[in-house]
């Protein structure tokens, strides 16, 4: 008599035979006779390499990294075709004082501060910071110690505003505010650079508006220079509108403070990134 799911025995076939049977599985017809498939070492090492290979791999690919689109995919290709422009060499990652762009305005996210966010451009950086300047040939950082610089430029994510951040770096807090005083003493002195690193052309003298003049903060042994002037004109190249009547009318002047920046935005945009620019250096 047999249960169900109990073959009937084959003449021969001892109980302990059986008994095996059931408990290890069946018997392998490739091995010899009593081997059933149990987990062996072997098997279980097998398997623990397995799930240790597959567990590693999930971590690496969930685990968010800085400027990541997706957190966990890094960054898409469209970030990575978009590089900003650079010009210059960077410093030697040895240099603890270095002025890392990436550690003070990273390139695949934006610098908040408040409400205000913007996304870094091109940027400059050298150690000969006579190549800040707007004219060389004053030069009011002549003998001042400045041992390396940096500039950036920013665009205004949800304003028409487009800024220019310089970094100074000098030996200590009073030559950095000696420097700081040099450059108050003659506005416009830093060029203005724009989002493919070219200088743009320097204002004349009272034609900034208050919130597009620079502003120059000494922190620490660093000095900051912060400025901002209204987004490019999104106007069509026309010169006239689509006619009608058949007459073209011209194109009316870009309304002020609505498509190029108010004097507000202005100041909002240079006050928020002076203080992003100054604020790595707060305790140095």
């Amino acid at each position: 008599m047999t249960t169900q799911g109990e073959r009937t025995p084959t003449r021969g076939e001892s109980r302990e035979d059986r008994a095996g049977q059931r408990v290890g599985g069946g018997a392998d017809t490739g091995g010899p006779k009593g081997r059933g498939r149990r987990l062996t070492a072997r098997r279980a090492a097998g398997w623990i390499v397995v799930v240790g290979v597959v567990a590693a791999g999930g971590w690496i690919i969930t685990r968010p990294m800085p400027g990541d689109y997706i957190p966990g995919l890094g960054p898409s290709s469209k970030d990575n075709a978009g590089t900003p422009p650079v010009v210059g060499a960077a410093p030697p990652p040895t240099d603890p004082g270095a002025l890392n762009v990436d550690n003070i305005f990273p390139a695949q996210r934006p610098v908040e501060v408040g409400a205000y966010k913007a996304r870094r451009n091109g940027l400059r950086q050298g150690e000969n910071c006579a190549e800040v300047l707007q004219d060389r040939a004053q030069d009011p950082l002549k003998d001042s110690g400045c041992q390396a610089y940096l500039t950036v430029s920013l665009t205004g994510q949800d304003r028409p505003v487009l800024s220019s951040v310089t970094l100074l770096r000098f030996a200590d807090q009073a030559t950095a505010a000696r420097a700081a005083d040099a450059l108050r003493a003659k506005p416009g002195a830093v060029a203005f650079i724009l989002a493919d690193t070219t200088i743009a052309p320097a204002q004349a003298a009272g034609s900034a508006k208050p919130g597009g003049e620079p502003r120059v903060e000494a922190v620490g042994h660093y000095v900051t220079v912060t400025s901002s002037r209204p987004g490019a004109d999104t106007r069509p190249a026309s010169t006239t509108t689509p006619a009608v009547g058949g007459t073209p009318a011209p194109l009316p002047p870009p309304a002020t403070g609505t498509g190029g920046g108010t004097e507000q935005e202005l100041d909002e945009a240079t006050r928020a990134l002076s203080y992003a620019a100054g604020a790595p250096f707060v305790w140095m």
